[in-house]
């Protein structure tokens, strides 16, 4: 793993006011550490010499790529302005501001925009540290209101500055251009944008960032909502550097929520000796539980409501038959790389990259059928539901359905415009932009029922396996409490509620009760484990000895098994209220883990699954890497691995699928 340490110089370590920015800028990092930023790994703003550690994200900014190969093409524009206005939604979600949104702000890395530096950032419940006389900011990316009262900057600010930066991406120059900063500052406040050379059917979105007045200007929202109704064809892929790869290029998944615990049963594997015929008599219907996230009042199926945190996406564990099991490697299923994200459904491994969506073989890793989507790096594995291949993408207002043994379309349609969607119970679940709820039946495509969600602002709508409800999590604005609501997903009815304490994210449900990660309410560091048991009303809580950064945590029976960033492992058995065990693996990323009870699973960033024991911890297996020709390449999310009866599925970061024995972990 590569880190970017900043190191304050001790000049600057001896300044109180330096020394006090640089503190609310690591508490600012920390708090919208995820997807678009590069996340904290470590920081110490009190010692002698302050510093903190990122996670090294390769790629050139903004500022450097224009600079070398001129303004952005309009496709790679959208792609950036809706990048960044995801950014922005992510970051002003967890209540910062940021205040400094600049082209030499933005890297371009290959899983989409990042926003770094947040050393004048501000979150909104923290003391703004301006000076009267003092201008905080870079005057061509600064809002009228920050020149003229800087200490009412808000999020509108920033949006004002991402339509600078994209009217810099798109001309090398930006709305207001002058060598003075005292003539910009007054561009700024008072002259009309010079947008030239801005595509033309962008123009007017942009135009809407640059209003002089902080209401006037869009929600990072509503300009995602906008932009796709603007482009013909809404796509998000990341923006690949020329001068690195000659082209364009599938990008990584970014941060997808936890689905919860492995439970159920599922089909049973075919070995290699089957002919097709056998096979088909052998399929069956598996309706994976998919994670569903509300974020603002929107199923993300992009990353989890904790404050700033973004998850990566969940496997689901299912149990089958003792079949005979073949290890072996598929093809690269992502042009250049890039870890497909996998679900297993109708005797067939169902896998989505960024434009296609893909039918393998399980006993070789064949690719049955390809079809080309809308679905992008944001998308979930395709689920079966219905008797149909559905692909979940996140943004859209058309839904298809595929036939899992061709891959054809058996149905598309048109649905109101919605920004996440998700599957539980054989219903489709979609939340629209107007904030509303709708449910769908996945078999025919028919909307059940609508209900609005206003108090889901913000939380996130979970499911899983074997479970079904759909959980609706709400944390108070203060932290202190968060409300749990189990829903109905055929009618949208509450089935419970109840009102638990701390800011908690929900990971799992097992034997009619629901666990959680109590969080931080600033950092979402994990310092706590949760149980909740809806029928008697009793909460169970077990402590951890050490806060832990960036956790994921998966469920199985009454055990939590808990990864965090650094490679620090453990179980919590609920029951006993205690800590089982902990090791400190060699992983500086990791997925989420998944277990079957005998073994934990983990993907790690280079492409090796490694295997440990489910009772004590004790690492017994794992595979080579697969990093593919790119050694650098750093994915924003790990897709873990997926459990199949005795099949071990997972994907790497060359594009490749591959299967393992799960009995034999010794012989990876």
């Amino acid at each position: 793993m590569k880190l970017a340490v900043k190191v304050v110089h001790a000049e600057f370590a001896r300044d109180p006011e330096f020394r006090g920015r640089f503190r609310q800028e690591v508490a600012a990092a920390r708090r919208v550490s995820g997807a678009f930023t590069a996340p904290v790994v470590d920081a110490d703003p009190e010692t002698g010499r302050p510093w903190m550690a990122t996670l090294f994200i390769p790629g050139p900014t903004l500022s450097e790529q224009v600079k070398r190969n001129g303004p952005m093409t309009p496709d790679r524009l959208r792609r950036l302005m809706a990048g960044l206005a995801e950014a922005l939604r992510d970051i002003h979600r967890v209540g910062v501001v940021h205040r400094d949104l600049k082209p030499s702000n933005v890297l371009l890395a290959e899983d989409g925009p990042k926003v770094i530096d947040f050393g004048i950032s501000r979150p909104a419940d923290s003391e703004l540290r301006t000076e009267t006389g003092k201008l905080i900011g870079t005057p061509p990316f600064m809002a009228p209101e920050q020149f003229r009262r800087p200490r009412e900057v808000g999020p509108a600010a920033d949006v004002f500055a991402l339509g600078s930066v994209l009217v810099h991406a798109a001309t090398g120059r930006g709305p207001f251009d002058s060598d003075s900063p005292y003539i910009v500052a007054y561009q700024v406040v008072h002259d009309e944008p010079d947008l030239t050379g801005v595509p033309e059917n962008l123009a007017p979105l942009i135009l809407r960032c640059l209003a002089k007045a902080p209401e006037d200007r869009p929600t990072p929202d509503e300009l995602m909502r906008d932009l796709r109704s603007v482009a013909a064809s809404y796509d998000t892929q990341a923006f690949i550097p020329e001068q690195r790869t000659g082209g364009e290029q599938p990008s990584e998944p970014p941060a997808e929520p936890p689905s919860g615990s492995p439970s159920g049963s599922g089909p049973e594997v075919p070995g290699p000796a089957r002919p097709a015929a056998a096979r088909a008599r052998r399929r069956v219907l598996l309706t994976a539980g998919a994670l569903l996230l509300v974020a603002g009042g929107v199923f993300g199926s992009v990353r989890s409501l904790a404050p700033g945190r973004a998850e990566p996406p969940r496997a689901r564990a299912t149990h089958a038959a003792s079949a005979e099991v073949t290890s072996w490697t598929s093809p690269s299923l992502a042009e250049g790389g890039g870890m497909p994200r996998c679900s297993y459904g109708a005797g067939a491994l169902l896998c989505v990259t960024p434009g296609h969506v893909l039918g393998l073989d399980p006993s070789d890793g064949r690719v049955l059928w390809r079809h080309r989507s809308g679905t992008t790096y944001w998308s979930t594995a395709p689920v079966v539901a219905g008797g149909l291949v559905q692909p979940l993408t996140d943004h859209g207002s058309r839904l298809e359905a595929l036939d899992p043994a061709s891959g054809g379309v058996r149905r598309e349609w048109d649905v109101p415009a919605y920004s996440g969607i998700g599957q539980v119970a054989g219903m489709l679940l979609l939340t629209g932009t107007d904030g509303a709820v709708r449910g769908v039946d996945a078999a025919t495509g028919e909307t059940k029922w609508q209900r609005p969600f206003p108090e889901a602002v913000p939380a996130s709508f979970s499911s899983f396996p074997g479970d079904s409800s759909a959980y609706l999590t709400t944390p108070s604005a203060d932290g202190s409490s968060t409300e749990v609501t189990a829903v109905d997903p055929a009618t949208g009815d509450v089935r419970w509620k109840a009102r638990l304490d701390g800011t908690l994210r929900i990971v799992g449900s097992a034997h009619g009760s629901v666990f959680f990660l109590s969080v931080d309410a600033v950092y979402a560091d994990t310092q706590a484990v949760v149980r909740y048991t809806p029928a008697s009303g009793a909460t169970r809580t077990v402590p951890l000895p050490v806060r832990h950064q960036s956790a994921h945590a998966t469920v199985h029976g009454d055990t939590v098994y808990l990864l965090a960033a650094g490679g620090s492992l453990e179980a919590v058995d609920m029951d006993g209220s205690k800590r089982r065990w902990h090791v400190e693996t060699s992983l500086g990323r990791g997925s989420a883990p998944v277990s079957d009870g005998n073994l934990v699973l983990v993907s790690a960033a280079d492409g090796r699954l490694l295997a440990f024991a489910a009772r004590s911890g004790e690492l017994v297996g794992q595979t080579r890497a697969r990093l593919g020709a790119d050694a650098e390449r750093v994915p924003a999310a790990l897709p873990e691995p997926l459990i199949v009866g005795s099949h071990v599925f997972a994907p790497a970061p060359d594009g490749t699928v591959f299967a393992v024995d799960g009995r034999n972990p010794a012989e990876w």
